[in-house]
């Protein structure tokens, strides 16, 4: 509920701090006293738009905080808790708006838009007036009511989780079909290039090895021509040879007798040297012995390269890069098989959401269609009762013009009025003039306060065009309203202001230069007096006084 509502330089209010508990507290005071102004300040933190206009004159900047008890309204910390905007302590909604126009809005301290203020103000508190801030002509709200009132809210909280699934479910589908053309095209082409590299069998290191021997055949005749010059140059040339010349020189440094120390290193190199240049000798001899200058094995291996560079250009790839694109363009396949896979999956999904959203849905019409007469028949007859005889009052279920699943279900819900005798039931927006409207909000909320989730309710005069019977009628259902949660009502008659469990008395003080606007919270005596007033003007007699004792006692009887 609303604990506390501070107001800064707002139209003709320079300060104004009110605690404010349970219950039922009345609001009255001299017209143009800044009765209203209170409302419309608490109206912006609920996400109302603001003008400039509304700073007080000489200010900078019109601050307006208002700090509401959240322990018994669960689906207003939830919305905090999805925000990362929960605090300790009271909800604090605050909303500052400069004379140049700017306006700032923040909850429990951190910055917001305004239409998070106007979200979580809907969850806290209900101002029925004549401004737009009107939940009730909202068929949402009409909705949310009967659901209450039905008993139906989680049943409806659970058919729009499923709407919700099966719009998610069938975008998706729709994503997913919407390029299985493509996919097809591209699945074939895949399946295709996989075949060409899969017959191609590239195998490991095989590229490299294929251009050496490539490159050793089409060399064949220089390569075994140098083999064999090397081969004459190392042993068989009469001339002189590499080998002949290293064993002359080990056999003219090892004839001597006695070998200088120094010398015996000389003589182990060119040892190894004999021996490794008869090693040589030994591995050409095997290369020219064994080496096939095949023209058909040559052949074999130009046709293989080519069909190897061919697939490489064909792909725009480097051919020692084919075995990646082969596995890139297989891991391509396998997600477009996936995709296909998901398709049946999502297909399967969405038969069954629409399933479980029939089932649910139908099940929260049926509890709809049996709420509705009900609560109809309850709001008629409290219509009876606050002035307005022979109003009719009906509540429309409309199939909706759609088979996809809705949010709302398989219906529209929409509230119908008759506020005069022989009238038609039209729409509740364009029939009802305010205060009517007033009173008809009151019919309902009434009658469905102990299902409603708002634990704050203001209705801003809501006696317009009401007196007598009917008036005292109106405070006794204010009243009702105030013992399960808490009411802030503005009036100018007597009959509701004696119905208040709090009395808040708005005046001007005219104590400085400037007219401000201040509230009192009037104890028994004050407010008798305040209550004799309104009965019988500015002069309290005793018969005025006695008059507004006895309808004080009577209320709290």
């Amino acid at each position: 509920m609303l604990v506390h509502l501070s107001i800064h330089n707002y139209a003709i209010v320079e300060h104004l701090d009110l605690e404010l508990e349970g219950g039922m507290s009345v609001i009255t005071g001299e017209t143009g006293a800044g009765k209203s102004i209170m409302l419309d300040a608490l109206g912006l933190t609920l996400g109302d738009r603001a003008e400039n206009s509304v700073v007080r004159p000489g200010a900078d900047k019109a601050d307006i905080l208002a700090s509401f008890d959240i322990g018994d309204i669960p689906e207003a910390r939830t919305w905090l808790a999805e925000r990362d905007l929960e605090n300790e302590g009271p909800c604090i909604l605050r909303r500052v708006i400069t004379a140049e126009g700017r306006s700032r809005a923040y909850i429990n301290g951190s910055p917001c838009p305004q239409s998070d203020l106007r979200a979580l103000g809907e969850l806290l508190i209900d101002i029925h007036s004549q401004h737009e801030h009107q939940s009730l002509l909202k068929t949402d709200t009409h909705r949310r009511l009967l659901d209450e009132y039905a008993g139906a809210s989680e049943l409806a909280r659970q058919v729009q989780l499923a709407a919700q699934r099966w719009r998610q479910t069938r975008h998706e589908l729709e994503r997913i079909s919407r390029s299985s053309d493509e996919h097809r095209s591209r699945h074939q082409l895949l399946s295709y290039q996989l075949d060409e590299l899969e017959s191609l069998a590239l195998g490991e290191n095989e590229l490299e090895q294929l251009e050496i021997e490539h490159k050793n055949l089409a060399n064949a005749e220089s390569l075994l021509a140098a083999c064999r010059q090397v081969v004459e140059l190392c042993s068989e040339s009469d001339a002189g040879n590499v080998l002949s010349a290293l064993t002359s020189s080990l056999n003219r440094l090892t004839a001597f007798p006695t070998q200088p120390t120094a010398l015996g290193e000389a003589v182990t190199l060119l040892s190894s040297a004999q021996i490794q240049v008869e090693e040589a000798i030994g591995e050409l001899n095997r290369f020219l012995d064994h080496f096939d200058a095949d023209p058909e094995r040559q052949q074999q291996l130009e046709e293989r390269l080519d069909t190897i560079y061919t697939l490489a250009r064909k792909h725009r790839v480097q051919p020692s890069d084919l075995a990646n694109l082969q596995q890139s363009l297989l891991e391509e396949l396998e997600t477009l098989n996936a995709d296909d896979e998901a398709a049946e999956r999502l297909a399967e999904e969405l038969t069954a959401y629409t399933r479980h959203y029939q089932e649910k849905a139908s099940e929260l019409s049926n509890l709809r269609a049996r709420a509705a007469d009900h609560l109809a028949s309850a709001v008629e007859a409290e219509m009876q009762r606050l002035g307005m005889p022979g109003g009719r009052f009906s509540i429309q279920l409309r199939a909706s013009q759609t088979d996809e699943p809705q949010h709302f279900g398989l219906e529209q819900v929409e509230f119908l009025v008759s506020a005069n005798p022989g009238h038609p039931l039209k729409a509740l927006a364009k029939v009802a003039s305010g205060g009517e409207l007033s009173r008809i909000s009151l019919a309902i909320q009434v009658i469905t306060a102990q299902t409603s989730r708002v634990p704050t309710l203001v209705f801003d005069e809501v006696d317009v065009g009401i007196g007598g019977p009917t008036a005292e009628v109106v405070g006794q259902l204010l009243r009702r309203l105030g013992e399960r949660g808490q009411v802030l009502t503005v009036t100018h008659l007597p009959q509701v202001a004696a119905q208040g469990h709090h009395h808040l008395f708005v005046h001007k003080d005219r104590r400085s230069q400037e007219t401000r606007t201040a509230v009192a919270k009037l104890d028994e005596t004050p407010r008798i007096e305040e209550i004799a007033r309104m009965l019988g003007g500015l002069d309290l007699t005793d018969e005025s006084l006695a008059h507004a004792r006895k309808m004080v006692t009577s209320a709290k009887g």
